[in-house]
């Protein structure tokens, strides 16, 4: 039942241009409650009366917009008085009241020009934008000088290269096109820019558990590698091991959502697989903590500060890009020559070394490899990178946690070939 049958919109415009003003000017009453009043420009009734000033001039000529276009530069030049005043009289150069008093006055235009759910939307962007203002100054003393630079190179990868470049295979023996290449390397790259963004200005001091989830997102073996070797120098013993599961454990979520962006069909073969994976790795980890509560480690709840490396170095693509052709040659190959079981058998060989290049070609592929056989090499490419991650983190962690590195990888990993083993007995 429309609303509009019973009330005219008119009125039902001009409550929504009511409301929105003065929430909008309580906002400015909430950030300046320290403030002396009588040197302000205004707050909740001077913001609610601009929103209806701009009411009532823009329905008088809705078509020509001379009477509210008149009312705005009336509004500018009274703004542009106070603001020379207020520099004048308090040294203050800032312009924030005076741009929220201006877009106020333009709310009924957005009101009768566009749908209800923007105009929320730019509502909600004005009270939380004012409101964030010690947030974005924390954000900013935490940011380096490269943070903007890597920033404008996401977008650069992902919004000018990237619809620029061919979708037609390199040549007849490299069978990915330059797009598809591109594209994974801007995917991967953007789902560990999003990890390390969160680790460096949301959590930059986060524990060690939080530490693995977090560094799981980003890269599980890196995140493995350091755990590890903070595990032998700085005594954090089960906590570290724990973490390091957490992290092998954001892995199977990490591909799963890879696996939806380059192929949804793929996606959702994996998604049970993957979640018991996924719930296996928890398990261990929270097993693994419960059997350390009774030996104290020496820094069990340290803070950590790790991946905080950029993850969209030149480098870095230039290495993923690299590694994404030779693993297409060398899987076309073995698919020329012994078919879809030779993949599989690939991909336990492959997911030693890196498994995000060989698992994004093997998603992107849409012919003469079976959706089975892609699902199984995902699983087996996962096995066999944990049983590498394993070999590290006994490597390099302590004697006192090798015990439970090898139970938990060896339990993570034989659960990944149980659950391989009925996966193929479901849909072979």
């Amino acid at each position: 039942m429309m609303i509009e049958q019973f009330i005219p919109t008119e009125i039902i415009y001009f409550f929504l241009v009511l409301i929105f003003s003065l929430l909008i000017g309580l906002g400015q009453r909430r950030h300046h409650l320290g403030d002396d009043e009588s040197v302000l420009f205004g707050t909740d009734r001077t913001f609610t009366f601009i929103g209806l000033l701009g009411y009532a001039l823009y329905i008088s000529d809705p078509k020509s917009l001379i009477p509210f276009l008149t009312g705005l530069v009336i509004v500018g030049g009274l703004l542009g008085v106070q603001y020379f005043h207020k520099i004048k009289q308090q040294k203050d150069y800032g312009v924030t009241s005076s741009i929220l008093a201006l877009l106020t006055y333009c709310l009924s235009v957005l009101v009768f020009t566009q749908p209800v759910w923007l105009v929320l939307s730019f509502v909600v962007a004005i009270l939380v934008l004012t409101e964030m203002k010690g947030q974005f100054r924390s954000i900013s003393k935490k940011a380096s000088d490269e943070e903007f630079t890597t920033l404008a190179k996401f977008i650069a990868f992902a919004g000018i290269i990237l619809p620029l470049l061919p979708s037609e295979n390199i040549s007849e023996v490299i069978p990915i096109s330059p797009y598809e290449l591109w594209l994974a390397i801007v995917v991967v790259s953007g789902v560990s820019y999003v990890s390390y963004l969160v680790k460096k200005f949301i959590f930059p001091n986060s524990g060690i558990l939080l530490t693995g989830v977090l560094g799981g997102i980003y890269s599980s073996t890196a995140t493995t590698v350091i755990l590890a070797r903070r595990e032998k120098e700085e005594g954090t013993g089960k906590h570290s091991v724990s973490a390091i599961m957490l992290a092998n454990g954001m892995m199977y979520l990490r591909v799963l959502v890879l696996a939806y962006v380059f192929n949804q069909s793929i996606g959702m073969m994996l998604t049970i697989p993957f979640l018991i994976m996924f719930g296996m790795a928890f398990g261990i980890s929270r097993l693994v903590l419960r059997w350390g509560a009774d030996k104290e480690d020496r820094r069990g709840q340290s803070q950590e500060k790790v991946i905080n490396k950029n993850p969209l170095e030149l480098k870095t693509a230039i290495v993923f890009g690299f590694l994404f052709v030779v693993f297409a040659l060398i899987t076309e190959t073995v698919m020329g020559r012994y078919g879809n079981e030779g993949v599989t058998g690939l991909a336990f060989l492959i997911g030693i070394f890196d498994v995000d290049p060989f698992l994004i070609y093997l998603l992107q592929q849409e012919s003469g490899i079976l959706q089975l056989t892609v699902t199984l090499a995902i699983i087996n490419a996962t096995n066999s990178n944990n049983l590498m991650k394993m070999v590290y983190a006994l490597f390099l962690g302590s004697k006192e946690s090798r015990k439970s590195i090898a139970f938990s990888f060896l339990t993570l990993i034989a659960s990944g070939f149980v659950v391989a083993f009925v996966f193929y007995l479901l849909y072979r």
